[in-house]
């Protein structure tokens, strides 16, 4: 009987065990890593700098945001029962995960000249790639991540400073290798014009591809952060782009019904560039937001899987 009973107590107690193991996976599995913000100084001005990181990360990616929103709606949108970050997809892969904020954007104030221009933002880029750089002993240098007007930026970050990235991934890429931008009419001001929710829900083009609960929590989160449209000037400096001056390893990532990013300018720079280390990718079903949409773990996959073809130092 006293052996029953101890088998009986033994047999409880590691049953507690087993349960109490088993119900602290799911939490570790949904624990997400904390948003962190840096400020880095850009020539003297403040440049916000967002991190989720991977404890374990030996490679970091800068994201850089679009014309209109900053880092965190576009990278690191949350919304409960859902997951729609980058960011978070990004660190589950084993990555430490930065999100610039450009002059204008988010917690980045404007600068004195009241505009944010490409050879400005390249040069801001290079510097926080230098920071990111420092921050730790990582196997290769930043790989850098470019969407749609960030992707502009960031090929000319890749043009003027190769040796500051590993790679250069290029999504939503809306600039046509062709054209010649003008330049600007003297005398012109910053508008300084309210931004809209109608404007904020404005990539999210296919029907069913993500919530409505997601898009009225982007559209919610995008006004707050950016409630002023960023002022641009000296679009004419795009004309400094040439495919075949990006030598890193490029991946080009096009959602298939994005009306940015059409197919032919997206020919135009894979066969221009200067690197054979390329690919072209289309995301089946995918839009101008395809990260934060349905076909979001397609998206991650092709972009990680890219990253681990990189060469490491």
């Amino acid at each position: 009987m006293t052996k029953y009973v101890n088998r009986l107590t033994l047999g409880f107690f590691l049953t507690l065990i087993i349960i109490s193991i088993g119900s602290c996976k799911p939490q570790a599995q949904n624990e997400k890593a904390t948003l962190i913000k840096h400020t880095v100084s850009a020539d003297g001005h403040p440049m916000a700098l967002w991190e989720k990181s991977s404890p374990d990360a030996k490679e970091a990616i800068l994201l850089v945001h679009g014309r209109t929103w900053s880092a965190v709606p576009d990278f690191d949108l949350q919304v409960e029962g859902e997951e729609l970050s980058l960011m978070d997809g990004l660190v589950e892969a084993g990555y430490a995960v930065y999100g610039i904020d450009l002059r204008g954007y988010g917690d980045t104030p404007r600068d004195e000249t009241g505009w944010m221009t490409p050879s400005r933002s390249a040069q801001d880029l290079a510097i926080v790639l230098e920071w990111i750089n420092n921050q730790k002993d990582w196997q290769i240098r930043p790989h850098l991540f470019g969407w749609s007007f960030g992707s502009t930026n960031s090929q000319l970050l890749a043009q003027r400073s190769p040796e500051l990235i590993s790679s250069l991934t290029l999504f939503g890429y809306w600039y046509d290798a062709d054209q010649v931008m003008p330049a600007d009419q003297p005398g012109i001001e910053p508008a300084k014009t309210k931004t809209t929710a109608e404007a904020a829900a404005s990539d999210f083009i296919i029907p069913g591809s993500i919530s409505q609960k997601a898009i009225d929590a982007y559209v919610k989160l995008a006004l707050e952060s950016d409630p002023i449209r960023v002022d641009v000037r000296n679009m004419d400096q795009f004309n400094e782009l040439d495919p075949a001056k990006v030598t890193v390893p490029t991946l080009i990532l096009q959602g298939e019904h994005d009306p940015i990013g059409p197919t032919d300018r997206q020919a135009k720079l894979y066969t221009r560039l200067g690197t054979a280390h390329k690919q072209w990718i289309t995301v089946p079903g995918g839009d101008h937001a395809a990260f934060m949409e349905t076909p979001r773990a397609y998206f991650i996959h092709s972009l990680v899987s890219f990253l681990k073809t990189v060469p490491k130092l």
